[in-house]
């Protein structure tokens, strides 16, 4: 399997990331006396950074817990959390309060992440060259920044005004108050502009999982288009087209992408790595799901389900290929390769069909193990499964979305063209016409949500378009029982503070809404 470099990237000695590793005390109440004396030294601390990664509430998911980032798509119309204790649908049926643990774990893995880059940025800059030369320490720089501004950009976004903290800290500095949206988002973009410049176009053989150039164009592109930056040196369409300039591509096989035989693709810009296995504890759980039905921490939704069209490239309510009594017939390839139908088979060891016995009647097919994996990992524990944090076919979609909004519709419709192509989905002129923006705009929202589906992004898009009571609305009219999703306006849509934050920190004033 491809992954015996994982041992380098995640841990580099024998210490490896078991939670009882990421629970340590940060890097900075260790290293004062006998720490950064080496590289190897230096790359243990980013891998730490790293490792932060994986936690279960931010890249590592969880089947029945606190949901991370990977269950995300449970914040909007996409998906039911039917474990509602999880978080996600307590969110949205505004019964969650600042003391639920899924919102204290994001923010306390957020911020060990940034504690550790912090440190390691410090110590990079002025450990000697005799350690470690010029330039090693421009890639380590490289890596820092750009995953700072990973961290801050996932609480910008979820939590807007938060603290930031660009230094190593002593327990006496550590009450700080809160910085505005605006400033938090000034930073990530210096942050990845040094990315964009320290970072290798590509990492050496083996050392796959680090960033890279084609990451922080990435991530870049991403913040900016949430921020509405669509043109000039630093908006989203110069970004992209210096991304689509690198050595990215669809996959062929929408479908295989999602499995850990396709994690090297050419189309994952950057990922979150996992291994699971007899020497590494390293492992996901967002893959896992249970024997008797599938992932119970993601339902897909009723709404979601209809959104894909037919092949005809036509809505389910126009086209003459579907039929209410057959839906998974003449679908989306996409909607095959995400979600499971009533009577699909959703285990092949042991064999298992699926009765449609979920809330919703679907259930979550991508990235879902289907029996025991590579390193004989069975399907309701930890797996080796990579979660894809940026995919290029989210890149060609981000660039579509800013060229729509400049006006470029041609531009936009031949890449929404080209992610179809690979479904052999029809084109905007064959299945659309001629379009204006306002469709054209419709169109990009669209590609967005069934090529992008359960992979934590629907929230982060709501958002950005404000239509978070538009999605709370859709959700709350599936027939979904006992589910009941209500719009609260901000409550809706902003994260609180953690209550334990707050209640210690006198300088940290709860988010307004939240008050």
């Amino acid at each position: 399997m491809k992954k015996i470099l994982i041992a380098f990237i995640i841990v580099l000695t024998t210490t490896n990331c078991s939670q009882d590793y990421l629970q340590r005390e940060s890097l900075t109440q260790i290293a004062e006396g006998n720490f950064w004396q080496s590289e190897a030294d230096a790359f243990l601390a980013l891998n730490a950074v790293y490792s932060t990664l994986q936690s279960r509430s931010l890249y590592g998911g969880n089947l029945n817990g606190f949901q991370g980032i990977p269950g995300y798509d449970g914040i909007g119309d996409n998906a039911y959390t039917q474990f509602e204790y999880e978080g996600p649908a307590l969110f949205m049926e505004g019964t969650m309060d600042p003391t639920h643990g899924m919102i204290l774990n994001l923010w306390n893995n957020s911020y060990q992440g940034i504690a550790r880059v912090n440190s390691v940025i410090q110590n990079v800059e002025i450990i000697s060259e005799d350690l470690v030369s010029a330039e090693t320490k421009e890639g380590l720089l490289g890596q820092a920044y750009f995953l700072r501004a990973l961290f801050y950009f996932n609480l910008s976004v979820y939590f807007e005004d938060v603290p930031l903290i660009t230094a190593p800290q002593t327990l006496e500095e550590a009450y700080v108050s809160k910085n505005t949206f605006e400033e938090v988002t000034a930073q990530i973009v210096e942050d990845l502009k040094l990315a964009v410049e320290y970072l290798p176009e590509a990492q050496p053989s083996g050392l796959e999982g680090y960033a890279t150039k084609g990451a922080a164009l990435g991530l870049f592109a991403r913040v900016q288009l949430y921020n509405k930056v669509y043109e000039g040196p630093e908006g989203v369409i110069e970004l992209t087209n210096q991304l689509l300039g690198l050595n990215y591509d669809l996959h062929p096989d929408y479908g295989a992408l999602f499995t850990p035989e396709n994690e090297l693709s050419q189309e994952v810009v950057f990922a979150v790595r996992f291994l699971r296995g007899d020497d590494t504890a390293n492992g996901e759980n967002f893959s896992a799901t249970f024997l008797g039905t599938p992932k119970v921490d993601q339902r897909p939704m009723p709404n979601l389900v209809n959104d894909y069209y037919c092949t005809d490239g036509q809505p389910i309510s126009t086209s003459p290929l579907y039929s209410a009594a057959n839906p998974r017939n003449n679908r989306d390839p996409r909607a095959l390769a995400t979600i499971y139908f009533r009577g699909d088979q959703y285990l092949v060891e042991p064999a298992r069909t699926f009765t449609g016995n979920s809330p919703t009647g679907f259930g979550m097919r991508k990235y879902i193990r289907r029996g025991p994996d590579a390193e004989g990992n069975a399907v309701f524990g930890d797996g080796s499964q990579d979660f894809y944090v940026i995919r290029f076919a989210d890149v060609l979609l981000m660039r579509a979305e800013a060229l729509t909004e400049t006006g470029n519709i041609d531009g936009a419709a031949a890449l929404v063209d080209r992610v179809r192509a690979r479904v052999n989905m029809p084109s905007v002129a064959e299945a659309e016409g001629t379009v204006n923006q306002a469709q054209m705009r419709a169109i990009v929202r669209h590609e967005r949500r069934v090529e992008l589906a359960l992979e934590g992004l629907r929230f982060m898009d709501l958002k950005r378009w404000g239509d978070i009571e538009g999605g709370i609305q859709r959700a709350s009219s599936d027939p979904v029982g006992p589910y009941a999703p209500q719009y609260l306006g901000r409550r809706s849509e902003v994260f609180p503070i953690p209550q334990s934050e707050v209640d210690v920190n006198k300088n940290l004033v709860q988010n307004p809404a939240w008050q």
